[in-house]
Order: structure tokens, then sequence, then C-alpha cells
């Protein structure tokens, strides 16, 4: 059984991702939670100390739906790993649209909520290190600078792709397919540098 904040912090992500952040009503999180308001304000202090402890669950809650890996599998190679970790973002499941529509109402209220955009922009840093980082292991080789540009590239890539998507924009098989057609080609640049 989930913990009570694991459980408020699921119904904060299905609540903003359904409603917006302006949508978000302690009220109305505690109804969807099934807590009291009272749990709430003692867990999280505040309305914003939800959203910030929301944006952390979120990229928690991701970082785990892209990394784990069946341990009979065979390894991947760093190329692989870069992909799948990329594709995972755009995986027409329950979490994953709940998690992207969430983020992506968090970082359009991030524009007029400067607590918020420190804490939007520390976890988009920590994720865009860790693609580096795996585009590092792709291309030992590359200048430093190279593999950190590429990852924002695809990370920015990845967030536009999931709106679209998830609007209607595009299929998701689409958004797959172009992904895996931006990590060739930075990939490509890697090489030539």
């Amino acid at each position: 059984m989930a913990s009570r904040t694991t459980q408020i912090l699921e119904a904060a992500v299905r609540v903003i991702a359904r409603h917006g952040v302006r949508g978000l009503r302690v009220e109305e999180l505690a109804a969807e939670a099934g807590v009291s308001t009272g749990l709430i304000y003692y867990h999280f202090k505040d309305r914003a100390g939800v959203l910030r402890r929301t944006l952390q669950f979120i990229s928690d809650r991701a970082g785990h739906y892209t990394t784990v890996r069946d341990p009979d599998a065979a390894p991947l190679t760093p190329r692989e790993e870069l992909e799948q970790s990329l594709l995972l973002e755009l995986q027409d499941t329950g979490e994953v649209r709940e998690n992207s529509s969430a983020w992506g109402e968090l970082r359009a209220s991030a524009v007029f909520d400067p607590l918020l955009r420190e804490e939007l922009a520390s976890a988009t840093s920590l994720w865009v290190r860790e693609v580096t980082a795996m585009l590092t292991r792709v291309n030992p080789a590359a200048p430093a600078s190279a593999p950190a540009a590429a990852a924002e590239r695809l990370t920015a890539l990845v967030e536009g792709l999931s709106m679209r998507w998830l609007s209607g924009g595009i299929p998701v098989d689409r958004a797959r397919t172009l992904m895996l057609e931006a990590v060739e080609a930075e990939i490509a640049m890697l090489q030539r540098r």
C-alpha cells in the first residue's frame, strides 16, 4: 500500500493533468486523494509545497519508468540505453500520459511563478545531465560541450513531441519515429566532431 504522501502526490498529478495548476485546489486534491485537507497541510505546509513536491514526484516517477529493465535481459549498448530512455517518455500508458500532461502544465505555470521556475529548471537540468552522460557513453571522443548541447535539443524535443502527441497533433508512433530520427542525427553530429 502506498504511503499517504505518495497517495496525495499521485492524486496531485491526476488533478494537475486534468485541470492544470490553476485548477489544483487543496479541497479537490483532498477529495481525489481520499484524505482530509488537514493531512495535506500537515505533509506539504501549503499549496506551493504541494506543487514543488509534485514536480519532484513526477521527475522521480519518470526516472523510474525510463530506467527500469528486466534483470534477465541482455545489457543495452549505450545507444540503445539512450534511445530506450527517450522513447519511454513517449509510451501510451496512463502513468506516462498523466506525468507528461502534469509536467507540461507545471512548465506553463512556471512562466509566472519564480519558485516553480527554479524547481523546474533544477529538474530539467538533472534530466539534461543524465542524457548528456548517455551521449558521452555513445561517443566518448566527442568534445565535452557537444553531448550537453545534443542533450538539450533531445530533451526539448521529447517535451515538444509529448505535447503534440498528448494534444492529438500526431500519433504516438509518429512521435517515437521522430525521436529516433533525432537521436540518429545527434549521434551523427557527435561522430563528425
